[in-house]
């Protein structure tokens, strides 16, 4: 009898992240960010002009939920990235740049996407409500992950 030598498989978490994106998705990769961070949503929102345009969310207290609504941009953290690239933190007063009232957000984390041209274009995001412990924790993981979004945004038209 022969036998088969032992197959080696990358489990490495950034090698299952990248194979969920390629085999089941944006939303389904967003899920499993979700998932590793204490935010309660993760999300991908382009910049317009006037606002900053949800593209997809997901919620960890409801599995049905895969586009969340749009944010006036200057009640937006994320705005915040085109300058900052990346920005994380668990409480708001704790923020590097305040936003006005209107945001309910008080724990955000969350990276710059950039188009292949090398034009910012919005952002991928954790964030909640209420306060998070260690917000940048989850960093590597959204930077590691946004080129290759933004790659599969692009194959989509965005």
């Amino acid at each position: 009898m022969l036998s088969q030598p032992p197959v080696f498989i990358d489990d490495s978490p950034f090698t299952k992240l990248k194979r969920v994106l390629a085999d089941q998705g944006i939303i389904a990769l967003l899920r499993v960010l979700n998932h590793r961070a204490p935010h309660r949503y993760t999300g991908i929102y382009k910049y317009t002009p006037e606002i900053l345009q949800n593209l997809y969310l997901v919620d960890a207290f409801d599995p049905a939920v895969t586009k969340g609504s749009d944010v006036a941009n200057e009640d937006a953290y994320c705005l915040m990235l085109g300058t900052e690239r990346k920005v994380a933190f668990g409480r708001a007063e704790d923020a590097p740049c305040p936003v006005k009232l209107a945001s309910p957000v008080v724990s955000y984390c969350g990276t710059l996407l950039v188009r292949s041209n090398g034009e910012p274009f919005g952002s991928l995001c954790h964030y909640d409500v209420a306060r998070c412990q260690q917000p940048s924790t989850q960093m590597p993981y959204l930077e590691a992950m946004a080129p290759l979004i933004m790659a599969k945004l692009e194959a989509e038209g965005h």
